[in-house]
């Protein structure tokens, strides 16, 4: 069928409620919730719907051919399976896959031109008026699309409460050598981290201090664990970040000419007195036991946080944010 030309003013439907998008004539969409009609204008020309019909502002009702969206109603459904399987590390290495749950967290990866392989989506679980466009961005880029029902995509969910999007994406492996350094690099390293969402909140951190890159050493929790995708925030997607052990990584950043700033309450010097300027790589430990003699021994300058109380410790992610931003800011200077 011919795109077709909409009458002005220039809004659609959004919803079947009756709100209206304001969108200009760049990259519009809307849906119709009462007769699962969904549809995106770029330029003013419809180019991508599904359902039946769409209803243009000035009341006419345009009949379209829909594109095939394969819905999933079963439980026992052999995708909904594997989805559920995902949850588990050897499931996911076999597979060489992983999961990405939440409207923040797969438009990141789509931004970074990520290629999901997989999108599936629940209108009953939406939780705004954007999703429309990211299903057909994700399609668009290669993604195979398929609707669940509320209580199947309940069943895939690993959310207390699901935004309605799920996606499957490739791991991937990047060795050290492969990245990209500045001429003062300023680096994070992590050794033995336990709980997937530390480490989203570690690499959400890294991001925001403007980490070159994160490396993770002798790993506990599989950096592909979904909770790890969720604390990120999707900015695994973003940050450069490679799995090594802590031999190999120390004899790298040697090599490199870099730092290593090791944390640990039982340093003498306050990581507020360190020069942290320069070639750095901030290195953190595990929860329950920090860093291991080996970095203990072979960092440059072992730091502490002072603490005032009875405990002798921080969380493995606040301690890291202070430590980084400390950082952040003699940089600044």
């Amino acid at each position: 069928m011919d795109a077709i030309q909409p009458p002005s003013p220039d809004y659609l439907h959004a919803r079947s409620e009756g709100k209206q998008s304001t969108e200009p004539n760049l990259d519009w969409l809307g849906t119709r919730s009462s007769d699962s009609c969904s549809f995106v204008v770029k330029n003013g020309l419809v180019v991508s719907w599904t359902g039946k019909e769409f209803c243009l502002l000035g009341g006419s009702v345009c009949s379209v051919v829909a594109v095939s969206v394969e819905k999933i109603t079963s439980l026992q459904n052999p995708r909904v399976k594997q989805l559920v399987k995902l949850r588990d590390r050897r499931p996911r290495d076999e597979a060489g896959v992983f999961l990405v749950e939440g409207y923040r967290e797969i438009r990141r990866a789509l931004e970074k031109n990520v290629p999901l392989s997989e999108l599936y989506f629940s209108p009953e679980w939406f939780l705004g008026e954007n999703e429309t466009a990211l299903i057909e961005q994700a399609r668009a880029a290669g993604a195979q699309v398929f609707e669940l029902t509320k209580d199947t995509f309940a069943k895939v969910a690993y959310r207390e409460r699901p935004d309605g999007l799920l996606a499957v994406a490739p791991q991937w492996r990047r060795s050290l050598d492969e990245l990209t350094l500045s001429a003062s690099p300023f680096l994070l390293v992590v050794e033995a981290i336990e709980k997937p969402g530390n480490l989203g909140t570690i690499l959400r951190s890294a991001d925001a201090a403007g980490c070159e890159a994160v490396i993770v050493c002798d790993p506990v929790t599989d950096i592909f664990n979904p909770n790890v995708v969720r604390a990120s925030t999707g900015v695994l997607f973003s940050v450069p970040l490679v799995v090594a052990e802590s031999a190999e990584v120390h004899a790298w950043l040697k090599g490199k000419g870099i730092r290593t700033i090791a944390t640990t309450p039982a340093a003498e010097r306050l990581y507020s007195d360190a020069d942290l300027r320069g070639p750095l790589a901030v290195v953190m430990g595990s929860e329950q036991y920090g860093l291991s003699e080996f970095w203990l021994k072979n960092a440059d300058l072992p730091v502490r946080i002072p603490m005032a109380g009875q405990a002798d410790s921080l969380n493995v992610a606040m301690a890291t944010i202070i430590t980084l931003f400390e950082a952040v800011r003699q940089r600044m200077e």
